[in-house]
């Protein structure tokens, strides 16, 4: 019998069947982690406000995170469909697009909202005040808000982000959604850009993320109106454009040699613009989103130094785990902070620091367990319903083909170069081969019957 080689991605990893960049899935629980650590740091205890004043920007700028999912986004959504769906516009295979999509981000999303949104209407029919939410801009608890939020389009027509989701972390997923809708006609674009010379590839994608770095650069932030369409669309360009550059580069030592350099030359190089940007105005230090898009295509590329940790099988899981993360802590966080705005003993001391400590470890577990008891089987239960049913062979050629297939043998017209010479009689101990007539009354046997 013949093995087939495994197949790897281009960080040099072996990769799933799905053809899996495994450094780029582990780099999601960073991104995811970092958005976390962001919104965390607003817990009003004296601990946090140590941790901060350490670390400062570093905290402090986890909102960048999500412009990071946005270009992890687009490489993935571009490595995974672009050759399929760039060379030309197909009903069939938008709609199967957007429903693996759908099927991909929608149950456990619902599943979270719903149960928050519960919470929102039990603070807004027993709370004293208005103030249902720890948001600047209180959310609105109503049956058009709450079909917006079921449909995901809750950004759609806001321009600000403030208030405008139950949970607040959840208008990048409605963007995000509207990217996924765009992406069939968008991928007709992107596909004839493929061949244009490397230098205005990597340019571009770059050049995508200056619309945002200009707002760190100016105002400290990246609120402005519309703001948020500009970074999905950015965002999720620019990491399409760093697919293109990624899979026309040879896989050769130096570029790889390269690339790994990058990867972890670069992520040290924006943490100390980070740091220092503060020295130069308020939330200057967000300038380094430029990189996102490098760091991306390095560790696509790359296959050793933080490629190698970031597929390490509890990064990878984790980075799987992220987007029910991402959805679960906020809620989470609310919990507490209500808690301690009710019992002052849980703002500070001992019993404070053990409560918050607990919250912040436990949001992991809670996660895993809704990506495995929810997002995942959901997703699979939803994926069988709009996938294609198999036919049954219908002719005898058909019948003939399929008999090969189950019993290994290869067809001549495909597997030609899959052909292994019967071995010689000599051999140690005859060797039983499928025999074609065998295979065939198997298959006979495993043919469905038709009833009228």
């Amino acid at each position: 019998m013949t093995i087939a080689a495994p197949r790897t991605t281009p960080s040099g990893t072996q990769a799933a069947p799905s053809g899996e960049i495994r450094g780029l899935t582990g780099l999601r629980i960073v991104a995811a982690v970092w958005v976390v650590a962001f919104h965390f740091h607003f817990t009003a205890m004296t601990g946090v406000t140590e941790v901060v004043g350490v670390l400062g920007p570093l905290i402090t700028s986890g909102a960048l995170g999500v412009d990071l999912f946005f270009v992890l986004s687009g490489f993935v959504i571009a490595h995974t469909y672009l050759a399929s769906m760039g060379p030309a516009l197909h009903v069939g295979t938008t709609a199967r697009f957007v429903w693996a999509r759908f099927c991909r981000m929608w149950p456990v999303y619902a599943l979270v909202f719903h149960l928050f949104g519960l919470w929102l209407l039990a603070r807004l029919v027993l709370g004293s005040d208005d103030v249902i939410a720890f948001q600047g801009v209180q959310p609105i608890v109503s049956v058009g808000q709450w079909v917006q939020q079921l449909l995901m389009v809750q950004m759609w027509n806001n321009e600000f982000l403030d208030g405008a989701s139950w949970v607040g972390p959840t208008w990048s997923i409605s963007a995000e959604w509207l990217a996924y809708l765009l992406f069939p006609v968008a991928a007709l674009v992107f596909f004839r850009l493929r061949n244009l010379p490397l230098l205005v590839l990597g340019v571009g994608a770059v050049a995508l993320m200056l619309p945002i770095a200009s707002a760190y650069a100016t105002a400290g932030d990246p609120y402005y109106e519309w703001s948020w369409a500009v970074r999905i669309l950015c965002g999720f360009g620019a990491g399409v454009l760093v697919h293109l550059v990624v899979r026309r580069l040879p896989r050769t030592e130096p570029v790889r040699r390269v690339a790994s350099t990058t990867a972890w030359l670069l992520p040290l190089l924006m943490a100390v613009g980070l740091y220092c940007g503060q020295f130069v105005a308020p939330g200057f230090g967000g300038v380094v989103i430029v990189g996102f898009p490098v760091l991306v295509g390095a560790l696509a590329l790359a296959d050793r130094g933080p490629a190698t940790v970031l597929s390490r099988p509890a990064l990878v899981q984790g980075g799987k785990v992220s987007y029910s993360l991402y959805l679960v802590h906020i809620p989470m966080f609310e919990i507490l902070w209500l808690a301690q705005a009710y019992v002052p003993a849980l703002r500070g001391g001992v019993l404070g620091h053990l409560v918050a400590l607990a919250v912040i470890v436990a949001t992991y577990p809670v996660a895993a367990a809704a990506f495995r008891f929810v997002e995942e089987p959901a997703r699979r239960r939803l994926r069988r319903i709009g996938a294609p049913r198999r036919p049954a062979p219908s002719s005898t050629v058909e019948v003939f083909r399929a008999a090969r297939e189950s019993a290994g043998i290869p067809d001549a017209r495909t597997h030609a170069d899959a052909y292994v010479p019967p071995a010689p009689r000599h051999a140690a101990g005859p060797t039983r081969q499928p025999t074609l007539a065998a295979a065939l009354v198997s298959a006979q046997r495993r043919k469905p019957t038709h009833r009228a």
